[in-house]
Parts: structure tokens; sequence; C-alpha cells
């Protein structure tokens, strides 16, 4: 060990017992080892949710993270691209417009303004963030944390000790094995691409490509994404994904389904991209290739075997309130956990909460995880929420699918918007609503109305009763059902 003299205490250590100076230093460590009610890993929205909450019941916290304090959404994902997404909607619209009253020649997006006005909003979150934690009495710690027993980690050497701990990492790439895979960024690289480049290709059908594909296109870029299956977006309604896939070739948009990246060599020019697509080879070169093929849960770095804490690809095993299974010390929300909740922030947050309520109160509640939207925020956007047609049939209910193409509809027509469409999935035996698929400009808040419909277990008949603002996008709601 590094200050230790290499000649004197070696004998003894080689016979398995314990030096007096590391007896003492053992000593001396429990004695400066800082103990407190709960330490939260993790300073994103899930884990600074529970910390608040913890601290304001008169407990003692501390968070820590190795990066920057804000996670994912507010440094790294969703803000920063909606932000980005704001230069795309306005050369779209402009665009839709043509002929209708505007003249958009000339208009182009000025990605490096752009990306000043992103950072605008990310650049102050950490310190904001820091500093609210601390005002509310919490201990701001930075580093990265390790497990070194069940109830004690340490962060670049140092000891700390809790009763409890709340494991809210977040999550990465997933890790890609074909020859080059060194060569591609993530989605953090790309929201802060001081240029951007013509050729791009995004590996994966999922949210982080399309979404930064239908950025990329608006600002110049011709972009390419490549999906090893037939079906991107799996998640979302198939028939209004071959909608917004349409749409998307239209501005520009390459998709190339059932392909698969076999090898990527960096050339003088650029990154040459060999696939491999109906049995045939392709090689193709690019500027720039973005990981967009899923994350994993970010736990690899902590050492958790040491805690006894039972974790897989999935996440730390938590029982439904969100307890480790294996060392109940440990409790665990967001990306970091694996529970039935979608990898969303807001399902994070209030993961975090009951996490939080859970050791404040010992008890066992569950989050309720009905009625939970989510959206892909392409140009026009994509939303869900409940189950798609074919989970529905599957589990035999009585379904009326009430499918309307809005692409003419007064609130799509206004604004020039061609594709647009929605699918609500209805039980006949309760009149409730078990899905809804919505495919058009703003019905990433529309949906939200859903939610709470399916939230509050109420009717069709009950949403309808509802009177609207119009003219609104809210009001083709009635219509829709």
């Amino acid at each position: 060990m590094s200050g230790l003299p290499h000649s004197k205490g070696h004998g003894g250590r080689a016979h398995g017992g314990a030096t007096p100076r590391s007896a003492h230093r053992r000593r001396q460590n429990r004695a400066m080892t800082r103990s407190y009610d709960l330490i939260v890993i993790g300073a994103g929205m899930a884990g600074v949710s529970a910390a608040n909450k913890c601290a304001s019941q008169g407990w003692n916290v501390a968070i820590v993270d190795a990066l920057p304090y804000g996670g994912t959404c507010a440094l790294r994902g969703c803000d920063p691209k909606k932000i980005l997404r704001r230069g795309a909607e306005i050369i779209d619209s402009a665009r839709l417009m043509r002929g209708k009253g505007i003249d958009d020649e000339g208009l182009s997006l000025n990605w490096t303004d752009l990306m000043k006005h992103k950072h605008g909003f990310t650049d102050p979150v950490p310190r904001n963030m820091e500093g609210s934690l601390a005002g509310n009495g919490i201990d701001t710690l930075h580093g990265l944390a390790r497990f070194t027993d069940k109830t004690s980690i340490e962060i670049d050497g140092t000891p700390y000790h809790a009763t409890h701990f709340l494991i809210a990492t977040g999550a990465r790439p997933r890790p890609l094995e074909f020859p080059g895979h060194e060569h591609l960024v993530d989605s953090t690289d790309f929201l802060d691409l001081e240029i951007l480049p013509p050729r791009i290709m995004f590996v994966g059908g999922g949210f982080i490509s399309f979404e930064f594909a239908h950025i990329s296109a608006r600002a110049g870029s011709a972009p390419v994404i490549v999906d090893r299956g037939a079906r991107p977006l799996k998640a979302f309604d198939p028939d209004l994904v071959e909608l917004l896939i349409t749409r998307g070739t239209g501005v520009g948009i390459e998709l190339q389904r059932s392909t698969t990246i076999t090898a990527i060599e960096q050339t003088p020019t650029g990154y040459q991209v060999s696939v491999e697509r109906s049995g045939q080879a392709e090689s193709r070169e690019f500027d720039l290739i973005v990981h967009g093929a899923g994350r994993t849960p970010d736990l690899s770095s902590l050492d958790l075997d040491a805690a006894g804490v039972a974790w897989d690809e999935r996440g730390v095993h938590v029982a439904a309130h969100l307890q480790s299974t294996t060392n109940p010390a440990v409790y665990a929300a967001g990306d970091s956990a694996n529970t039935p909740g979608m990898p969303l922030t807001p399902v994070a947050v209030f993961e975090g909460k009951v996490a939080a309520s859970n050791m404040l109160k010992r008890i066992t509640a569950v989050p309720d995880y009905a009625g939970v939207p989510t959206a892909v925020f392409t140009i026009p956007e994509l939303a869900r929420v409940g189950m798609l047609e074919q989970e529905a049939r599957d589990e035999g209910i009585d379904l009326d699918v009430r499918y309307s193409d809005t692409s003419g509809w007064y609130s799509n027509y206004r604004i020039g918007e061609t594709t647009a469409a929605a699918k609500i999935l209805i039980d006949r035996s309760s009149d409730r609503i078990v899905g809804a698929h919505l495919l058009g400009p703003e019905y990433g808040e529309l949906i939200n109305f859903l939610a709470l419909a399916m939230k509050l277990d109420l009717t069709t008949r009950q949403l309808k009763s509802m009177t609207t603002a119009y003219p609104t996008v809210g009001s083709d709601l009635g219509s829709m059902l």
C-alpha cells in the first residue's frame, strides 16, 4: 500500500494477522465515518425528490453523484432535447404553411445559436439544484460511490454509513459488441454538438433515434435510422408508427429496417459502416454515428455484491414497494430499479417519493402505474397511454376501437399538418378507456386528458361531458371518442 514501509510489518500481513498500524487505521476510519439516516446515490429527479422529502421530515440526508447534479432528464435528455426540437418545429411549421401565407424561402436553423439557447437552460441546473438541496439541509457530495458492506459506502475513498440507501443512478447506453462500436457517440454527446454534420446514422429504432433524426432533418442533415427489427418504436401503436415513418420520409429521414451493423471503420473523411440487410452486405459512409439502441441501468460501479444487493441488467431486484429483496437497508427507484414502471422521468419521480414515504413511515406502499402517458417527440409527436390494441385483445377485452384520421380536422388544417390520427380503445362492457394512441401536433398535451380519465376511472360518457375551450386541440377529444 502507498505510504507504508515495504520492509516493516510485511511479515505480519503475510501470516494473515493485522498489524497494529492497520488495526489503528480501521478504528480511526470508523471514528471518522459520517453517518446519515439516508444516503441517496444519484442526483437526478428520483433521487432529489426522495432526498428532499426525507429531509423535510427531519432526517439527516446526504446525496452523491459523480456527475453534475440534475440527472439525465434536465441535463442530457428530455429538457435539452425538447429545446432543440423547438427550432426544428419552427422550420417544419413554416414549411407546412408554404403557399398558405408564409414565405419560408431562406429560413434556416442556426445550430450554434440553438445550442447556446439550450445551454442557457442546462448550464445553471447543477448549481441551482445543489444550492436548493443544501438549503434544505442536505449534504451534497461528489464522487463515485461504491458499497463496502450492507450499510456503508466509500466515495473516492472516504467512508460513509447510513441506515437507509436509495439507489437512483439512472441508465447508460446499452453496450454494443460489433467491431468499431467505440466510434459511436451517445445522446449526451449529440446534445452538445457544436456543429451538426450532414451525414448522420442513428443506431436503433427507439425514442432517441427518432427524436434526434426529426431534429436533424429540419436542421439540414440527412439522417438514417438503422433498426435490427422490422418494427421500430415497438412501444407505440404500429398503425400510427407507420404514418409517422411516412411523414419522416417526406422530410428526408431514411429508415433501414431488419438491418444489422457488422462493422464500423474510421476513414479520412468519416466512418464506413458495414451492414447486412435482407441477406445482402452493404457499406456507406457517415460523419457521425449516434447510439440510440437502448439503455441499461447504470449500476456496475456500485459494487452491489459487497452490500448483498441482488441485481441484473434490468435493475436492482426490489419488492413491489421498492425495497431490495436481499438487503432491507437499500431501496431503488427509476431506471435503477427492476419495476413494472416505464423508463420515464415522471415514473422515476413518483417511485422516489414512494420509496421515501416507505422508509419514513416503515410501510410498504406500492407505486400506482395506472394511467401513465408517454410520448416520442418527433414532428408531429406520437403519444400513448394504457394498452396497445393487441395487448387488449390478448386479455380478452370486448374492445371497441375508435380510429379517427384527424389530418383534415380544423386543428390540423389550420397549421397545414397533413399527418394526424387517433386510436382510442374502449372496453364495451364498462365504457372505460383501456388504451389511447395519438399522432399529431400538440397531442402530447392531449394524451394527458386521456391519462387522467384512466387514472380516475372515468367513462367516455363522463369525459365527453367536459366543456372545452374552442377552438383548441383539446376540443377535438369529444369527436375522437
